[in-house]
């Protein structure tokens, strides 16, 4: 039998509904995701790296149900006793997901790299699939908002969590992108892959900073056939998250012919959900092959019709 490599750039809750589907299609073994750490932050001393954690929590089957992303059952009694002290506590950490972020900064504290951390993280809940962070460096999404009158930058998580992403966004940038290089085995991952899957992650802030590392977008569209898109934006919405409002504050239509814009140099497909049936030759005027199909991941078994729907556009059996 011979062995499918399938590699998956990827964000947080979107590209984890999908994960959770491919695996129920291909061996996890089968799998390389490449994560997104734009969205890291250090908080109470520790190292967090939500998008990340979120995928290996969703596969453990282990994820709040409610919110997407921590783990089930928390409890937030050490939230509590920050607050209590007047630290800081909007961004809310349950006690077993702390544990995860107390290892990581143990380990980043010994000179292990985050992409050793991240693979220690993912065998020990026996995934079997691989999760490379796009780079061992520090890069951190940084928004420039409108506060009120006057435009300050903050850190990705300020405006996301803190502010609840309703203020208006001027501009984005990927501090420390300059000097971050592909963590060992992404590059290889990209252009070995027999199926390059990105995942339906807000382009400009989940997706955005992964093409950003050196030689990753290059290694992208060398293999522009075998990769195939899916969008998150639904009949002109996202289902999670503020790509939409994103999008549209920084100039970009936020249809699915918008995401074929931002993708049309990079990937040969882009799955629309059937939602936008209609619109599927005005993606295909933007130099993509579209297909419309389910895409609202209600269900595990939907999610795994998506997943033998994109490997077989770039004609790999499930």
């Amino acid at each position: 039998m011979v062995r499918r490599v399938i590699c998956v750039l990827a964000g947080g809750v979107g590209a984890a509904r999908l994960l959770a589907g491919l695996v129920r299609v291909v061996p996890p073994a089968e799998i390389t995701v490449v994560g997104n750490v734009g969205d890291d932050l250090v908080l109470h001393g520790l190292h967090i790296s939500p998008d990340l954690d979120t995928i290996t929590y969703t596969l453990a089957d282990q994820v709040d149900p409610d919110r997407g992303w921590g783990l089930r059952d928390e409890t937030w009694q050490a939230m509590d006793m920050v607050g209590r002290y007047g630290g800081v506590a909007w961004f809310n950490l349950g006690d077993r997901d702390l544990g995860t972020h107390l290892y990581r900064t143990h380990r980043l504290s010994e000179g292990a790299t985050l992409s050793e951390v991240t693979a220690e993280v993912v065998a020990a809940w026996e995934l079997g699939f691989r999760l490379l962070p796009v780079t061992d460096d520090p890069i951190r999404t940084r928004v420039t908002v409108v506060d009120p009158d006057a435009e300050r930058e903050v850190g990705f998580q300020e405006w996301f969590v803190q502010r609840r992403h309703d203020v208006a966004v001027r501009a984005l940038r990927f501090a420390g992108v300059e000097e971050a290089s592909p963590a060992p085995g992404v590059l290889e991952a990209i252009l070995e892959a027999d199926a390059v899957v990105v995942a339906p992650s807000n382009p400009l802030v989940s997706i955005g900073p992964l093409l950003a590392v050196a030689g990753v977008e290059d290694a992208v569209r060398s293999v522009r056939d075998k990769v195939v898109a899916v969008s998150p934006i639904v009949a002109g919405a996202a289902l999670k998250g503020p790509a939409d409002q994103l999008m549209t504050d920084l100039g970009h239509e936020a249809t699915v012919v918008g995401v074929a814009r931002l993708y049309a140099d990079l990937a040969g497909t882009l799955v629309i959900d059937e939602a936008d049936a209609a619109l599927v030759g005005a993606v295909e005027a933007e130099g993509m092959r579209a297909l419309a199909t389910p895409t609202v991941m209600s269900t595990p078994d939907v999610a795994a019709e998506l997943g033998r729907t994109l490997l077989g556009a770039v004609d790999v059996a499930p």
